[in-house]
């Protein structure tokens, strides 16, 4: 016997991904894989379809994470470069389906996930959200890419490789590796435009590539109807990224004020990634000394480089950037954001707007006719308690992505 091809949602509070609606009745319908309606009530029953009584339960589009880390076992980054490709795959199974079960049903890669794992997703083989891939992230020798000391003498003058990132220089090297990122399936493009903090050699504040290698990424990107996304922490950065055509700028954690002011006009989207940093600075993560200076830096700006973004009007998207160890505490970045923002906005940066983010906005982050069914039923109300979201297990009731249900412990569910 097969199963329901109409599911029907009853009596909900609904948040459609962007706004609330205060009447806790309404009713969304569901045809196989995409929102068919949304009603003030629940219409006749049809054959063959379920009813499922939300009883006043919160119903909201499923949550998209902008910045997400599909292959990454460890924050030691040479270490994950020298571990077998079946390993780290196996290891980002694990993570797919994790998040998938925190309510993120769409999670975009910012380097490494690959178009193996997208395939595994779309098979079936990987109960995970849909993923969004970079490939590898684009870095400059030195740069935040290059996870190579300053002992390590390189006889050949080879380009490194690793997990994450590949080391291109040059116009011409960048227009190649654009492009065969492209061809292996990825869906934007991601750089290294300002230093990090876990690279070895490279100050935060150095702007990296030069301006031409920049536009040609740019340029091939949009060859594919796509865009570049670039790690940027400086203001220096973040105003070459505007400048250039980069569409999103990842972290932004030292802008300042009149930086806020250049992103909002220039119309880019800009990607916070707060979670990753309080793991950083609260003791979850043993850093090397390097390291444990620039993130200091960074923890003591990051939250007053979003006030700016808010107050500017930038378009801010939401991400989390976690790696090992702490990759569970992807939903904290919901309740950090909810310290700075008002909850209704955070959410819908984690849906709506993470959608027009990645060029998915007439797909997901919505409930509306045509949009994708990718769906979450809450206990309560996170509008008014974001904090649900960081408890998954006890309260996100009912998942559903694509219009296929992957977890339901709900009890008003009827044929």
């Amino acid at each position: 016997m097969t199963g329901p091809t109409r599911i029907v949602f009853e009596n909900a509070l609904l948040f459609d991904g962007e706004r609330v609606h205060p009447d806790k009745r309404q009713c969304v319908i569901v045809d196989r894989d995409t929102i068919e309606g949304v009603f003030e009530s629940a219409p006749e029953p049809h054959a063959n379809e379920l009813r499922i009584d939300l009883a006043g339960k919160m119903l909201m589009p499923g949550l998209i994470d902008a910045h997400f880390h599909s292959v990454s076992p460890t924050f030691d980054i040479p270490a994950m470069d020298r571990m077998a490709p079946s390993y780290r795959a196996l290891t980002a199974k694990t993570h797919l389906e994790a998040a998938l079960m925190r309510g993120f049903t769409t999670v975009r890669d910012a380097g490494g996930g690959d178009v193996g794992l997208v395939r595994a997703i779309e098979e079936g083989h990987i109960k995970g959200p849909r993923l969004f891939i970079s490939g590898k992230a684009l870095s400059q020798t030195g740069g935040h890419g290059d996870m190579r000391t300053a002992e390590w003498i390189e006889p050949c003058g080879c380009a490194a490789s690793g997990a994450l990132a590949t080391v291109v220089d040059g116009v011409d090297q960048m227009r190649l590796a654009v492009r065969d990122q492209l061809r292996q399936g990825a869906h934007q493009i991601k750089l290294f435009v300002s230093g990090g903090v876990l690279s070895p050699t490279d100050p935060i504040w150095m702007n990296q590539f030069s301006d031409d290698e920049i536009k040609t990424a740019v340029y091939e990107a949009a060859t594919r109807r796509t865009y570049v996304m670039a790690h940027a922490h400086t203001s220096d950065a973040a105003r070459r990224c505007v400048e250039l055509g980069v569409r999103t700028v990842e972290h932004a954690t030292l802008i300042d004020r009149q930086t806020a002011d250049v992103l909002a006009t220039g119309g880019a989207y800009v990607v916070p990634t707060l979670a990753v940093i309080e793991c950083l600075t609260d003791g979850s993560v043993k850093l090397p000394p390097p390291s444990l200076d620039k993130i200091k830096r960074i923890g003591d700006s990051a939250h007053r480089a979003l006030e700016y973004c808010v107050a500017a009007g930038v378009k801010v998207g939401l991400g989390t950037d976690l790696f090992g160890p702490v990759r569970h505490r992807q939903s904290d970045e919901l309740r950090i954001r909810a310290t700075l923002q008002p909850a209704l906005d955070v959410l819908r940066s984690a849906t709506s707007g993470n959608a027009e983010l990645i060029n998915q906005g007439g797909l997901l982050g919505r409930i509306a006719p045509g949009r994708s069914a990718d769906l979450l039923v809450l206990s309560g109300d996170a509008t008014q308690d974001i904090r649900i979201l960081s408890s998954p297990d006890k309260t996100l009731q009912l998942i559903m992505r694509g219009g296929e249900i992957i977890k339901n412990i709900l009890e008003n569910s009827t044929r």
